[in-house]
């Protein structure tokens, strides 16, 4: 691999993170060593593609929070709504969670868990979807040259369908969840405030798993 490729810092540390969850579906792998190689995977070579902060940091913030109700709404309204076929089914996958019985009251796995959460995943998501396969999609020979949030329908519609294939059985949710952080994308064009709304919709998200025992949120 070329690491002095442009796209490297976009992608390599949502590779990492893939490839240790595909890894895990063979043998148990420690969320501990999820938590340090996507860290070690950002900050080894993402930092350049991650200069500047949040323009909209509190409308980022609610909005995390409009999303987690959106994620959990559909089960609190009708709590079988997942387990319909539609989405508890052989190809997306079943609504059940994987996290193991005797770790649901340990203290030191939550806390690794709760960070890969709300620190690994926004950032190398954000990195991936929008920071990179959304101008990709547009120009795939330079993405460099197509600004943050650029806005193309074919490059906006298809990352939100990928995005929503990712989270399995929950692709409803994951669906209108990938098309309010690309249209926050294109809003802001600043890939913190995706980082900062994606942080608190999963902590949020987190929350609700942990005080509520809604493990089947965690995939």
């Amino acid at each position: 691999m070329n690491l002095k490729h442009p796209a490297v810092p976009y992608v390599l540390p949502f590779v990492v993170f893939i490839g240790v969850l595909a890894l895990q579906s063979l043998v148990p792998v420690p969320v501990s060593v999820r938590l340090v190689l996507s860290l070690a995977a950002i900050f080894a070579v993402s930092l350049p593609a991650l200069q500047g902060r949040s323009s909209k940091p509190i409308l980022s913030i609610l909005l995390g929070l409009a999303v987690f109700a959106i994620w959990v709404g559909p089960d609190v309204l009708l709590p079988n709504w997942h387990h319909f076929i539609l989405f508890d089914n052989g190809i997306m996958g079943h609504p059940a969670g994987n996290t193991p019985p005797a770790s649901k009251g340990d203290p030191i796995f939550l806390i690794i868990r709760i960070a890969v959460s709300v620190i690994a995943v926004p950032i190398l998501e954000e990195l991936f979807w929008r920071g990179w396969l959304m101008r990709w999609l547009i120009d795939s020979h330079d993405f460099t040259r197509i600004p943050l949030g650029t806005y193309a329908p074919n490059a906006f519609w298809l990352v939100a369908v990928l995005f929503a294939l990712e989270h399995g059985s929950f692709w409803d949710v994951g669906l209108i969840t990938g098309i309010i952080y690309n249209w926050w994308m294109v809003r802001t064009r600043n890939l913190w405030d995706c980082i900062l709304m994606h942080a608190v919709t999963n902590g949020a998200l987190a929350a609700y798993v942990v005080v509520g025992g809604h493990w089947q949120y965690w995939l």
